[in-house]
């Protein structure tokens, strides 16, 4: 399928790209180039990272992602503090911390996640901190120590329709992610966000909406799936721009979100810091 016009976009190569894919290159991953994403030229040019924990390959096969599939890597338990030190240097204001899905590890990554979060705390105080993380299999306990050490957001995406998911994520459960959101919006701001493109349709995406907002969400992120290659599950339509317009208005007016985020470049963690400032102005940037 050719791209239309709307999907195409100048990358900036300012210094400060350069500088911080010198620096991250040499120490850390990032979702940002693990994932291919369109937007990290122009996240790289305004001092925006989201960090890439426990490793570079994912033990699940979700079929939209660019991310390895391999065995996983060794826990590094020095990385909190290089992903602390690398914040504290590149002066990031708003600190987006992810992972790769660990689901062979006991707590699927939770206390990493709490222990990264911590030493940001600790290095950044100003800052403000948004993880987006896996679905720890359902684990509660899991999702309680990541909630212990205070994300200002907490961000776990649903990434699609319910039909879709034997096909596009055959290891993830639709209700599990919904009850891992609503578990942690009883403590938090909660997040959410899904791809469109992968031949789901509008009314879908208006019930999975609905979903999202019973279950306590106040962030929706949308953006336009692009297939990593073509051995990844194939893009089925373009969602133009004005229907991204829709499902903003649908979930901000008649649904009340605080915020949705849509649009085609949209992504989970594409300015993400602006987001925060809709609803805390003032609190990140």
């Amino acid at each position: 399928m050719r791209y239309p016009d709307w999907l195409k976009k100048n990358i900036p190569k300012a210094a400060s790209n350069l500088r911080i894919r010198k620096y991250l290159d040499s120490t850390l991953h990032t979702v940002c180039e693990s994932a291919l994403c369109p937007n990290r030229g122009e996240c790289f040019a305004r001092k925006t990272v989201t960090f890439l924990i426990l490793g570079g390959a994912c033990t699940r096969r979700c079929r939209f992602c660019a991310v390895v599939q391999a065995p996983p890597e060794p826990v590094d338990a020095a990385e909190p503090e290089k992903v602390a030190l690398a914040a504290q240097k590149l002066g990031l204001q708003h600190i987006v911390v992810t992972s790769v899905t660990r689901d062979d590890l006991p707590d699927g990554g939770a206390g990493h996640f709490a222990g990264t979060i911590a030493r940001i705390r600790n290095s950044s105080p100003q800052s403000t901190i948004e993880v987006l993380t896996p679905d720890f299999q359902g684990r509660f306990s899991a999702l309680a120590a990541v909630l212990a050490a205070r994300p200002d957001i907490f961000n776990h995406n649903i990434e699609t329709v319910p039909r879709l998911y034997a096909g596009i994520r055959p290891q993830a459960d639709y209700a599990r992610s919904l009850k891992i959101l609503a578990q942690a919006a009883k403590s938090v701001l909660t997040k959410s966000g899904l791809m469109l493109g992968l031949g789901e349709k509008a009314e879908e995406i208006h019930a999975v909406m609905q979903d999202l907002k019973a279950s306590g969400v106040s962030i929706v992120t949308l953006g336009q799936y692009i297939a990593p290659s073509k051995a990844h599950y194939p893009v089925r339509e373009f969602i133009p721009p004005d229907k991204f317009a829709e499902y903003k208005e649908y979930g901000e007016k008649e649904l009340g979100f605080k915020a949705v985020f849509a649009g085609p470049f949209v992504r989970s963690s594409y300015r993400a810091g602006e987001v925060l400032a809709q609803i805390r102005p003032g609190q990140a940037c």
